[in-house]
């Protein structure tokens, strides 16, 4: 069993923000398999589809991003899964945006949902798909709370649109073999 969690802030609000891409990547897979987030548990929107004979649970935790871990703790406890079966989707502001990268651990560069992350996994160990959005000179808070701009947008859903083939391939291949066939 694999889980994959978008990371994101619930509300209309966010939507199209940078610090929502991971919601964004979600609803990009949603799409492919036909499904919808309509189940909600420990405070997240989730559902499950079989991808290549293995069951596959899409998470958008439903507490603000800094609190995405105590969500995600709760999925892993509940149903059992193993910390190298999770798959994180995350903005990176050290990436260019419409870039991303594959990363089976590494720190939380400041980025308080990841922070809380590696508190309730008590690792850093875990897969992530770091997608970037850049970095700006006004308030950190502001810039990953502002939406994007048209330019912005094309380049980001250039990205999203491959998250689908990721997760099916994350799904077949070891994550070495998937890290060098995208990164």
């Amino acid at each position: 069993m694999k889980l994959i969690v978008g990371l994101g802030n619930k509300g209309n609000e966010y939507n199209n923000t940078r610090h929502n891409v991971g919601f964004m990547a979600i609803d990009e897979c949603l799409k492919k398999y036909n499904i919808e987030l309509n189940k909600l548990k420990f405070d997240g929107l989730y559902n499950e589809t079989i991808i290549n004979d293995e069951k596959v649970i899409f998470l958008k935790p439903q507490k603000y991003m800094n609190l995405s871990g105590d969500v995600i703790i709760k999925y892993i406890n509940y149903f059992k899964i193993n910390i190298k079966d999770i798959l994180i989707i995350h903005d990176d502001i050290d990436l260019e945006i419409g870039t991303f990268k594959i990363r089976y651990k590494g720190g939380t560069a400041g980025h308080n949902g990841l922070k809380n992350i590696a508190s309730n996994l008590k690792t850093n160990e875990y897969k992530r798909i770091k997608i970037g959005i850049s970095k700006n000179n006004i308030d950190m808070i502001d810039y990953v709370l502002g939406k994007f701009n048209n330019d912005e947008l094309i380049k980001i859903n250039e990205v999203i649109k491959k998250i689908p083939d990721i997760i099916d391939d994350f799904v077949n291949l070891s994550f070495e073999n998937l890290m060098n066939k995208y990164n």
